[in-house]
């Protein structure tokens, strides 16, 4: 019980900061996660594995109702997402088998370099500028695996690679921002699944995991992420959202310190 109740709390911080920042929620999630499952004291060995799996398993939840807000909206462009999607079961579960021969330590290593960078764009607002053409089908499915494959390395949607993809690509903002909740899902899908597979009976993990997926976690930020997220979606046009990015990209700089420092 205590445990779901922690999660709970985790899932309404990563659901507030998503809405707040317009961010995917496995930005968030996975650090608080290997702190959370850390001061549990689950295994180094498995502990980042698990960290990386459970926000994947939760945007498989998560996702849905994004899509289908975009959806209504008529903002998500199908055949693009379609294409992707081609490359992106390839490139997920490539990537989520390949995570699985990595060392616990070694892979929160690599997660806090992509923080640190993260933090960084953030910081200093990169965006890259659009080119004059949209991409064709080749290319499409060739991103698609490219994003499933960086996604499922670090529990992410694949939102921080698609969007600035879609809109260098030439796709506008609302319509990159919707391809990219679209292609969330099978990336999450694709990846909880995988790594349910790679992790299955490993001596390490806590009950209540069904291969690297640790269900309270899921079942706690699930519930909590998604009506939060519209909390911070509210409050992102009542405050000054450059100032609270940069407060958030410092944060992201000190998390990813922690973790390039354990």
């Amino acid at each position: 019980m205590a445990s779901l109740l922690l999660y709970l709390v985790v899932g309404a911080v990563a659901g507030t900061l998503a809405g707040l920042f317009g961010i995917g929620g496995g930005t968030v999630i996975v650090p608080a996660l290997l702190f959370t499952l850390a001061a549990q004291g689950v295994s180094p060995e498995v502990m980042t594995h698990m960290a990386v799996a459970t926000s994947l398993a939760t945007i498989t939840f998560t996702s849905l109702s994004s899509i289908r807000t975009h959806h209504q909206k008529g903002a998500v462009l199908w055949p693009v997402v379609g294409r992707m999607t081609m490359g992106i079961v390839v490139g997920t579960t490539a990537g989520a088998m390949l995570i699985s021969s990595i060392p616990g330590p070694i892979l929160l290593k690599i997660i806090g370099v992509f923080t640190a960078l993260l933090g960084i764009q953030m910081f200093f607002g990169l965006q890259p500028k659009a080119s004059d053409t949209r991409p064709g089908a080749k290319e499409l499915m060739g991103s698609g695996a490219a994003i499933g494959f960086a996604s499922s390395w670090f529990g992410i949607g694949g939102g921080s690679f698609a969007v600035p993809y879609l809109t260098w690509r030439n796709l506008e903002m609302r319509q990159a921002v919707a391809v990219a909740a679209a292609c969330g899902f099978p990336i999450a899908l694709t990846a909880a699944l995988t790594n349910i597979f790679e992790g299955w009976g490993h001596d390490d993990l806590p009950a209540w995991s069904t291969g690297y997926v640790y269900w309270p976690a899921v079942l706690g930020i699930v519930l909590t992420s998604v009506p939060f997220a519209r909390i911070g979606a509210k409050l992102a046009h009542q405050l000054d959202q450059k100032k609270l990015k940069k407060a958030f990209a410092v944060m992201l700089l000190l998390v990813a310190a922690k973790f390039l420092t354990t």
